[in-house]
């Protein structure tokens, strides 16, 4: 194909951040107007592409682009996607969207300094964060992937030392960027270990996927690779830095924290570690499916036990991202299939979460659910989606939870049925912590001091809300539109594990 549509969707929000700042500080809605207008721009393309790959049948790496960076060291720009990147990039492009919109009016009074007094710099931080994840997800060059997974991390300590919540902000921040730095920098000396080993003198993952490393260096240099990033994905016991940096960032960077830059740990875990050492993977599966486990079921009990809505949602983030690595470890069919799924549906989901609580918490400025209450009354809108989100959460059938879910757990049963019934706990757990939001935030009785001071949603809000709901329910009750579409990236994986197609 002649356009670049992947290039151009991966810098969309680098050129837009460049214009935003050089915009007039004065200008702040012709400053909003340009941030959506390139986030409408970036998720259009995102959508023709996700299209693109579902109608015409499309496998393997499609739309690839290949340019030239520093061919004496086998450095190249090649952006391409498969089965399971095209949803992730698709994902990218509607966290992007609604954060955009959620981000339209906020004042938080909390903060020093509001998005609304300094929306230029917000939004050029939001956009450089988004083109780093975009760059990930369609990297096809090794070193090129560690670049975008830099830029993704280094303006989230921005973003929340600047506008995150004054009492935790600076903590969050540098807690969070010394575990993803940390973990980054073990993962790059891993992908130096494969470039050097390999002997091609290039970076290019098509042709290291045919390296044939010995199996000796696979397990060696496998747990390195992945724990690197699957630091960033959460996983137990790296996940301490997740929870922490959701309650400080400002909601839409809660939204790409929680909704992609997770998914973006486990992506390139899966796309780096077991796609390139399938050997070390297979040496390895029972201890991430151990690590996995842990997480599902220790991220909902804790989650159960929060009073601060982010902090639940946090936790929450920490056992359904355990669910991806548990469908990871598994290495057959039905896992892979349902941690691909789950990649898109959680990402909408908790996006969604951390929208309708930055929403509750502009108006009532708690997130402490036993403060609250009543909140239907005035948001109805927000109640209906969060109850949506809370039935995705317990993998309810007719939502993208359950298309996720169930394959994910047929895996792990299939590999080792102990694990899955361990980790079926969590549904319960999950269930009862969703229930419990749900009634102490949107139902009973609204305190005194609320009524009258909480204002209805804007239709910028109600945009973002539907926009999300829909998506969980497409997937829900049309599986077609997504699961044939990652058994693609599925089948390839396999083959590279020498287990045959789906």
């Amino acid at each position: 194909m002649d356009f670049p549509v992947l290039g151009v969707i991966v810098f969309t929000p680098m050129v837009a951040a460049v214009l935003i700042l050089l915009m007039p500080a004065g200008k702040r809605n012709e400053t909003r107007a340009l941030a959506l207008a390139a986030a409408t721009f970036a998720l259009l393309l995102s959508i023709w592409v996700y299209v693109q790959y579902l109608t015409n049948g499309l496998t393997g790496y499609q739309f690839v682009e290949e340019h030239d960076w520093l061919p004496a060291l086998g450095m190249k720009l090649i952006f391409g996607v498969d089965g399971m990147s095209a949803p992730l990039v698709l994902l990218t492009g509607i966290v992007m969207f609604t954060g955009v919109l959620i981000s339209w009016g906020i004042d938080d009074p909390h903060a020093p300094t509001g998005i609304q007094d300094r929306p230029r710099e917000f939004f050029a931080f939001l956009f450089i964060l988004a083109s780093g994840v975009f760059g990930v997800f369609a990297s096809l060059d090794l070193f090129m992937l560690f670049f975008f997974y830099e830029i993704a991390v280094f303006p989230m300590y921005l973003l929340i030392v600047i506008w995150g919540w004054v009492k935790t902000r600076e903590y969050a921040a540098m807690k969070l960027t010394l575990y993803l730095f940390i973990g980054s920098v073990v993962s790059l000396v891993g992908a130096l270990a494969m470039y050097y080993k390999a002997g091609f003198n290039s970076f290019d993952m098509r042709l290291l996927e045919t390296a044939n490393f010995p199996v000796e260096f696979q397990v060696a240099w496998f747990l390195p690779v992945f724990f690197g990033f699957a630091v960033l994905g959460g996983i137990w016991p790296f996940h301490n830095w997740s929870p922490d940096g959701h309650v400080a960032a400002p909601t839409a960077v809660s939204m790409f924290h929680a909704g992609v830059l997770m998914k973006l740990g486990a992506f390139a875990a899966l796309r780096v570690g077991v796609m390139l050492l399938p050997e070390g993977a297979k040496h390895w599966s029972w201890l991430i499916m151990i690590c996995a486990g842990v997480a599902v079921v220790y991220g909902a009990y804790i989650a159960f036990v929060q009073t601060d809505m982010k902090y639940m949602i946090g936790f929450s983030s920490v056992s359904h991202m355990g669910l991806v690595m548990l469908g990871i470890s598994t290495l057959n069919p039905q896992g892979l299939l349902g941690a691909g799924v789950q990649m898109f549906s959680h990402g909408v989901m908790t996006a969604l979460f951390f929208a309708i609580t930055g929403m509750v918490y502009d108006r009532a400025h708690t997130r402490e659910m036993p403060e609250l209450g009543g909140m239907s009354k005035v948001m109805p809108f927000a109640a209906i989606g969060f109850i949506i989100g809370g039935l995705v959460s317990m993998g309810m059938p007719g939502f993208s939870g359950f298309i996720a879910e169930f394959p994910i757990f047929m895996g792990v049963w299939n590999a080792q049925w102990l694990v899955a019934i361990i980790a079926s706990i969590s549904i319960v757990i999950t269930a009862a912590y969703i229930m419990r939001n749900i009634r102490m935030v949107f139902f009973g009785d609204m305190p005194d001091k609320f009524h009258g001071h909480i204002s209805p949603l804007t239709a910028l809000d109600k945009t973002a809300i539907v926009t999300l709901c829909l998506c969980m329910v497409g997937i829900g009750l049309f599986p077609s539109v997504m699961v044939p579409m990652v058994q693609t990236g599925v089948t390839h994986i396999l083959d590279l594990l020498n287990l045959g197609g789906v």
